[in-house]
């Protein structure tokens, strides 16, 4: 008798009556916690498939997208950036593309838990070995928003890479937390988050825009097509009181990443980067809507 195959499916949009299942070839790793649901598994055409609590966090077939666009775009943006903090990220996949940037000086990842870290390393070492041991790499096991909250590092770019704004992870689209944010940023800097896909989750691109406005001279946001964050474009927020940085010239960003090494990408190129920040109509609405 044949073993029934088994589906796994993300349930972040069941509020909405809308889901998406993976066909399971094998489990990796899964865990229940009393807090949370994480399983590992591999897939046929996504490859390694992450899931936390029901929603996909990073599969190696497209997780490219999310990891270049997270960290090219501002730092090219920035064009002078030395330091970059990226809270969250445990899988290291944010900071293996941010040293791909010589001119920064240090990359510092503030992750409150160490086993994720441990299980990147096991699970994700396209990721973790390129990183972890890298002397411009420095590694901070602490609660996100405490570190903000208190450190006296101040940063270029900062990087908010989250899971969606629940449980743990709400603080993290915070007022306090993005007001902690600004206290360690430098004159010009700029901090990018991942706000959701827009035509399913409106209330959180507006409600972060919102935020960032109160505190920021400019709030907006840049999108990316990620096909296993279902729903179309996703959205990064955007931070930061140098208005012009969203406005860079192609020409400028082409310079910047050729003196960058212009190092291998799949999805980020300088159109990709000047193009992001062109929003489709309803997105650029839901943008306007946000009050400062």
């Amino acid at each position: 008798m044949t073993a029934k195959k088994r589906w796994i499916a993300e349930t972040l949009f069941d509020p909405e009556g809308f889901r998406m299942s993976y066909e399971v070839e094998r489990v990796l790793y899964e865990l229940q916690t009393k807090h949370q649901h994480l399983v590992l598994f591999q897939h046929k055409f996504f490859g390694k498939v992450l899931m936390l609590d029901g929603a996909t966090q990073v599969t190696t077939k497209d997780e490219f997208v999310y990891h270049e666009m997270m960290t090219h775009v501002p730092i090219f943006a920035h064009g002078k950036a030395k330091e970059v903090l990226i809270v969250g990220g445990g899988d290291c996949g944010i900071a293996e593309e941010a040293l791909k940037h010589k001119s920064i000086e240090r990359v510092t990842q503030v992750e409150i838990d160490a086993s994720v870290v441990e299980f990147a390393k096991e699970h994700f070492p396209e990721f973790t070995k390129p990183v972890l041991g890298n002397k411009r790499f420095d590694l901070i096991i602490d609660d996100g928003m405490k570190y903000v909250a208190k450190t006296e590092r101040r940063f270029d770019v900062i990087i908010v890479d989250s899971t969606d704004p629940l449980g743990p992870g709400a603080i993290l689209f915070s007022p306090k937390f993005y007001a902690a944010c600004k206290r360690c940023m430098k004159p010009g800097a700029v901090m990018v988050t991942q706000n959701g896909v827009p035509i399913l989750q409106t209330g959180e691109l507006t409600t972060g825009i919102s935020k960032f406005r109160k505190l920021f001279a400019d709030g907006s946001c840049y999108v990316a097509a990620i096909p296993t964050y279902i729903g179309g474009h996703m959205a990064m927020g955007w931070a930061t009181d140098n208005k012009a940085l969203r406005q860079t010239p192609l020409k400028t960003i082409a310079t910047r990443y050729q003196k960058a090494g212009s190092f291998k990408t799949k999805y980020w190129t300088p159109d990709i980067q000047r193009a992001a920040f062109a929003l489709p109509r309803f997105i650029a609405e839901l943008v306007d809507r946000a009050k400062g």
